[in-house]
């Protein structure tokens, strides 16, 4: 009995404290949350049980702030803390330090895996991102035809552009099988060849909802497709290995729709605005053409005055030969007489008779010659000066026709874009020059432009 040690219950549990919390400084724990409640310091009291036992859990406010999740009853959790003994009740207790849902370490183990090997396959590269159409005629949506997701982006398909077509290829979004969905839709749209583009859409959700997405099957898919690929999975703030895969991302399926198609509205005004310019650059295309075929009109010469003039000169030409056979041929016959009563007429005065005979027969030859010349001469002269006043700006003024210039810098006027209304302009006309006060303006058939 000397050698019995009797413990007081402070002595006992002072050593199972020392021997508890010595030999479990820090451990890891899984288990299911209950009886959680949260009282008004802010630290979290709760109970981790699992089929074989339960063990008393507190997290301080300190370390619970810094979570990312809201613990609820019922979820599965891993932690990591100290065990503690809590002296003036006898019991222990584990206070953590931290705590994430079960099973999402692991599975953002397996993205951050997935994620390295198809970056390094070359799957992210931009080099290999398909430019979305401007106007595609046909979009695919793979998703659940059952959620809200459709309903959003039909909402603002319909909105933004009401005729583009829309087909909806009905997946599993998440679960068991459902990735294997997704990728064989995928294949089954490029097979086909009908769509201009092809969304991937889901809504929010956690990691492992979101897990078809991040799986390689789906991003080779992607990655395989000829057609472009826009991914809208989750809320703005998820990101998924599909997004990395996809030709485009859009922060949520809502703002898959905006990017996708533009706004019909604003394609119709571009489309008028545009035919305005071109209907305006066509008139004043026009108007320029008919000012130069007008002066070319004024350079060439009418047919029927060709023809006249070269009438007039097959008559002069035909003049001139006739006239030269006949001087030729009194010339012979002269010559001839004179030869045929030479044996009688060889006295002085009969070859003095003779040469003053021929002398006034040369001289009227040249004097016919001097005269025809000049008369065609005469011609030529006419014809030049009404072709110069044909081209002559008096003549066109003459035809009531006038040059206008703008004051004070007296700059040519071809267009009344150039002058103002209440401006002064010089107008010249044939016969003198006024200035003038512009009241009004007329283009096209329209006033007071």
């Amino acid at each position: 009995m000397a050698d019995r040690r009797i413990y007081t219950v402070t002595e006992l549990t002072e050593d199972i404290k020392k021997v508890l919390e010595e030999g479990y400084p820090f451990v890891w724990i899984a288990g299911e949350i209950s009886n959680f409640r949260t009282p008004s310091s802010g630290h979290f009291y709760f109970t981790l049980k699992d089929p074989g036992a339960q063990i008393s859990a507190v997290m301080f406010r300190a370390q619970n702030r810094n979570l990312r999740f809201y613990p609820q009853d019922g979820m599965a959790v891993i932690a990591m803390g100290r065990v503690n003994v809590y002296e003036p009740r006898g019991v222990y207790q584990i206070i953590l330090e931290y705590l994430e849902p079960e099973g999402v370490g692991i599975l953002q183990l397996a993205f951050e895996q997935v994620k390295a090997k198809l970056g390094a396959d070359g799957l992210f590269d931009e080099k290999h991102k398909v430019r979305l159409p401007f106007l595609p005629q046909k979009i695919a949506v793979i998703t659940s035809p059952t959620g809200a997701v459709i309903r959003d982006m039909m909402k603002v398909l319909t909105r933004r552009f009401p005729n583009v077509a829309v087909e909806i290829v009905p997946v599993k979004v998440q679960g068991e099988g459902a990735a294997e969905q997704i990728a064989e839709a995928l294949e089954l749209l490029n097979e086909r060849d009908d769509a201009d583009v092809i969304v991937v859409a889901r809504g929010g959700g956690s990691l492992e909802d979101l897990q078809a997405f991040n799986s390689e099957v789906v991003a080779r898919a992607i990655f395989s497709s000829h057609l472009p690929v826009v991914s809208a999975v989750g809320h703005e703030t998820d990101f998924t290995i599909a997004d990395f895969t996809a030709d485009v991302r859009a922060p949520t399926p809502s703002a898959a729709a905006e990017v996708i198609v533009p706004v019909k509205d604003d394609l119709l005004k571009q489309i008028r605005a545009a035919r305005r310019a071109l209907k305006s650059a066509i008139v004043q295309r026009v108007r320029l053409l008919t000012e130069r075929a007008v002066q070319l009109s004024r350079r060439l010469i009418h047919p029927g005055k060709q023809v006249d003039d070269y009438r007039l000169r097959l008559d002069d030409v035909w003049g001139r030969i006739v006239r030269g056979f006949s001087r030729d041929l009194a010339d012979k016959r002269d010559r001839l007489n004179v030869l045929g009563g030479r044996p009688g007429l060889c006295t002085p005065q009969a070859v003095a008779k003779d040469l003053n005979t021929i002398l006034k027969y040369r001289h009227q030859s040249l004097l016919s010659a001097m005269q025809f010349c000049l008369g065609s001469r005469r011609n030529n002269f006419s014809t030049a000066t009404a072709k110069l006043n044909a081209l002559s700006p008096l003549a066109i003024l003459e035809r009531g026709y006038s040059v206008t210039r703008a004051l004070p810098g007296y700059a040519l006027v071809k267009d009344v874009q150039t002058v103002n209304i209440g401006g002064h302009v010089e107008v010249t006309v044939s016969k003198g020059a006024m200035i003038c006060r512009i009241e009004r303006k007329r283009q096209d058939g329209e006033a007071d432009i």
